[in-house]
């Protein structure tokens, strides 16, 4: 706990075995309450890794639901388990879970109710091997997006994300994409609202066995992203009703 906030940690997994081990041992447990591991059907041993390494929570997709469904189910079952504050942070070791202790502050003392790991701010992204492609492509949707939106964010594309209690339970995140989109939807419906973000610098780690997609997917996302953006802008001038808010 956290100024008497329950911390739980969100891992949402696919294919996460060689990894896995790593990022668990940096999270930090002195404050960290509860950890949940949902494996979206693997094809390697992340589940049988993360009963060896003693995770508590684990929740096995028979089939799999994609990036979006699993984080799903990972957020409903942190709010299950009580959660004021819940971190997602991926299990392929790109963010160091090191960091998770400043973004709790900055939640449990009140300064922003959601907070992102940037890769973007100071230069953590190239310097940890981020694509030179992947970097512009972050750059530019990331700029569309603030003007579409209406706001200031260095990424909308980082894997490394905390949120309290309240935000989770306003928003409909259940009615996002079960896809990778799932992120800037989340993001989008928490504008809506009215919250805040706060953003930490975070160093990146770009290697073989960390996840990631491919170009194709990469230019699929890029669509998607314009798509909830323009979503965003003409649901904010009243000349649409988007379910997902």
């Amino acid at each position: 706990m956290l100024y008497n906030k329950k911390i739980v940690v969100v891992l949402p997994a696919y294919n996460a075995a060689l990894t896995l081990e790593k990022t668990y041992h940096e999270i930090p447990f002195d404050i960290v309450d509860e950890v949940v591991l949902v494996d979206d059907a693997s094809r390697d041993d992340t589940v049988d890794v993360a009963k060896q390494l003693g995770i508590r929570h684990i929740i096995r997709h028979d089939k799999n639901k994609g990036y979006g469904g699993n984080q799903k189910s990972c957020y409903n079952k942190a709010l299950e388990l009580g959660a004021d504050i819940v971190i997602m942070v991926h299990p392929d070791y790109q963010y160091t879970p090191k960091l998770i202790p400043a973004m709790c502050s900055i939640i449990a003392n009140d300064v922003y109710p959601v907070v992102l790991g940037s890769r973007i701010l100071g230069k953590g992204a190239l310097k940890g091997g981020m694509p030179v492609y992947k970097y512009l492509f972050n750059r530019f949707l990331t700029l569309s997006q603030n003007l579409l939106i209406n706001q200031k964010l260095s990424e909308y594309h980082t894997g490394y994300r905390a949120f309290s209690k309240e935000v989770l339970l306003a928003i409909r995140y259940m009615d996002n994409s079960d896809d990778f989109i799932f992120d800037n939807e989340m993001l989008s419906q928490i504008f809506m609202k009215g919250f805040e973000i706060g953003e930490v610098t975070c160093p990146t780690k770009y290697f073989e066995d960390a996840s990631s997609i491919n170009l194709k997917r990469s230019a699929i996302y890029g669509m998607g992203v314009l798509r909830v953006s323009f979503q965003h802008l003409l649901h904010r001038l009243g000349l649409i009703k988007a379910k997902i808010y």
